[in-house]
């Protein structure tokens, strides 16, 4: 490893990591496992998935692409929203949970192991502090993406 390669590598090796070991352990990218615990941290495990594709960070296009995937696989299921019928909802199954909550103590192990284990608790800190001042000057003022719309 170069030295000057240091300070950015993690940055760059880190979501293909978390990536490998998702493929490798449960079958799904790293894209995948973010849509399915979105939905699954949702009340009913629901949103529109204008709301998941914030939460995921994707353009619809890609989103709906994946959620085509997830369904065919029985993970997830698209349906017109009830309240605004311009809108289209995400529903996590009982197949799609049992997928994510199948594979997160595999993931939570992994980002343990390549995050937070190599850290000294002074470290650990700085890294909250340090990541939190980036995501508020990428983003000033952003707040968790809303969920389900009343």
């Amino acid at each position: 490893m170069c030295v000057q390669d240091q300070g950015a590598r993690p940055l760059v090796s880190l979501p293909a990591a978390l990536d490998a070991q998702l493929q490798r352990d449960a079958g799904i990218s790293h894209f995948e496992y973010q849509v399915l615990a979105g939905l699954s941290m949702s009340p009913e495990r629901t949103l529109r998935m204008s709301d998941l594709a914030e939460f995921a960070e994707a353009s619809l296009s890609r989103l709906s692409h994946t959620a085509k995937r997830l369904e065919k696989k029985g993970w997830l299921t698209r349906t017109p929203d009830p309240a605004d019928g311009r809108f289209t909802l995400a529903i996590l199954t009982d197949a799609g949970w049992d997928k994510v909550t199948a594979t997160a103590p595999g993931h939570v192990a992994e980002v343990r192991r390549l995050v937070i284990d190599p850290l000294t608790k002074t470290q650990a800190r700085q890294l909250r502090e340090t990541s939190r001042r980036i995501t508020d000057a990428i983003d000033p003022g952003r707040t968790c993406p809303p969920m389900l719309h009343p």
